[in-house]
């Protein structure tokens, strides 16, 4: 009876610890006075925004001060959105699982690193939301996950964003030809291989769809004789592409292979797709505005690999005015703290409003991911992941003061220590650094093609 006791007062304390650490935290704040830049309804001098378990209760002038809560003076100061990530690599231990050109089945949850300081330097620039993505070794790689920057916590199911829709990574062009085609000497060897990989990888999900259809309606109310498919869980994600439930975020840089996968799509009814990096993205504009769900661009990267020399600094602009849903992305941990600026570079590269150049780094990368109706505004009802600038965001002297994700403030500047943003101490002599030919993380884990020795044995000349 003792035993029977004592197990169950363990049991019912696992329980307690297991059901707290699944517990999310939320906060309640009261910022009063600020500028508040909605995103969506405009700038709103000497505004007061009041947040409420997580959620911005109330917002507008003159609110009264509610008791036991933190209030926040941001007088003078500007408040928006937190900035969204739509394309990054942060909190992840690995990026490439290059097996194989289609490795659907593999996800990014399972590889979560919570403990990955760029998450705190990441909040630090005011950055709440990231879309941690697969590589970009393979025609069509793992799935992602979208994270909110809880830091702190020890638990990887913290930092995912359970309201995100699924996504999944693919990708055209180089990357995947020389890990694969020049590599291991497989399709995809060239830019039309790269397409029959798409295609024969829908095809073999839409008949391994089909052999379960069939047998699902065999012998109904009768025992079925016959032996069922044999499960595959890389078609059974294809299948849930083909069928809408997951939405394509697709690397990409020339335009006639952007608008091949457009047409492709098109082909298989699939219209939930976003292209990445997106460099001859200004070529085709008006397709990209019509069939996607937009483009996720580099503010004026080009010319580190062959494929993206022809480029210009005005895409974003141009993109923008031709109606596509455009986000700014960082893909890298370093750039991830300076969206703010990279956004602002559209008022020097195409002359977006302000209004225009923010929301790259928030509504319009949340509608990408589809959490739009969640965050990426300042608007009652949404869930408060919230930044404080002392000066307007779009000015290169801002700094980002206060971070809060979900209510929860995760950063402020004046109680940052000295060594929470940099991995070394600045009284510290710096070490040599080398960097590799590639600056941004997409083929992360595939180092060895972009080696002079694997030049050279695979035959690589750019």
């Amino acid at each position: 009876m003792q035993t029977k006791l004592i197990l169950s007062v363990i049991s019912t304390f696992w329980f307690i610890v297991v059901s707290q650490a699944q517990e999310i935290s939320k906060g309640d704040v009261f910022i009063k006075n600020a500028h508040v830049i909605t995103i969506t309804n405009g700038l709103l001098e000497h505004t007061d925004v009041f947040v409420e378990n997580g959620i911005i209760s109330k917002i507008g002038s003159g609110l009264k001060e509610p008791k036991g809560v933190p209030v926040i003076d941001a007088s003078g100061q500007f408040l928006m959105p937190g900035i969204i990530d739509a394309h990054s690599h942060l909190a992840l231990e690995v990026i490439n699982e290059a097996s194989s050109p289609i490795t659907a089945e593999v996800k990014m949850e399972d590889v979560i690193d919570p403990f990955d300081v760029g998450i705190y330097r990441a909040l630090a620039g005011g950055t709440t939301v990231s879309h941690a993505m697969h590589g970009s070794a393979n025609a069509i790689g793992g799935q992602n996950i979208t994270l909110k920057h809880r830091y702190g916590t020890r638990d990887p199911d913290q930092l995912i964003m359970k309201e995100a829709p699924r996504t999944i990574k693919f990708a055209l062009g180089e990357n995947p030809i020389r890990v694969h085609g020049r590599g291991k000497n497989l399709q995809p060897r060239s830019r039309m291989g790269v397409e029959a990989v798409i295609r024969n990888g829908f095809e073999e999900a839409l008949q391994y769809k089909a052999d379960w259809e069939d047998w699902n309606a065999s012998d109904k109310g009768k025992e079925k004789q016959q032996i069922p498919p044999v499960y595959n869980s890389r078609l059974e994600i294809l299948v849930d592409i083909l069928e809408g439930e997951i939405i394509i975020h697709c690397h990409s840089y020339r335009a006639d292979e952007i608008y091949m996968l457009i047409k492709v799509c098109q082909e298989y009814g699939i219209d939930k797709i976003v292209f990445s990096h997106v460099n001859e993205g200004f070529k085709v504009a008006p397709e990209l505005a019509k069939y996607t769900m937009g483009a996720s661009v580099f503010a004026d990267w080009w010319a580190y690999k062959f494929e993206v020399y022809y480029s210009t600094a005005y895409n974003a602009a141009i993109l923008t005015k031709n109606g596509v849903v455009t986000s700014i992305n960082s893909d890298s941990d370093e750039l991830i703290r300076h969206l703010y600026h990279e956004a602002a570079k559209t008022q020097r590269y195409g002359g977006l409003t302000d209004d225009e150049a923010l929301a790259l780094i928030t509504i319009n990368p949340a509608k990408q991911l589809g959490i739009d109706k969640l965050v990426g505004s300042i608007e009652e009802g949404k869930q408060a992941d919230l930044v404080l600038f002392d000066k307007h965001p779009l000015s290169i002297y801002a700094i980002p003061q206060m971070t809060w994700v979900d209510g929860v403030k995760y950063f402020d500047r004046e109680k940052d220590a000295s060594d929470q943003r940099i991995k070394v101490n600045p009284e510290e002599t710096l070490e040599p650094i080398f960097l590799h030919t590639e600056h941004h993380n997409c083929m992360r884990d595939v180092d060895f093609y972009f080696t002079g020795f694997g030049r050279n044995l695979f035959g690589q000349s750019h």
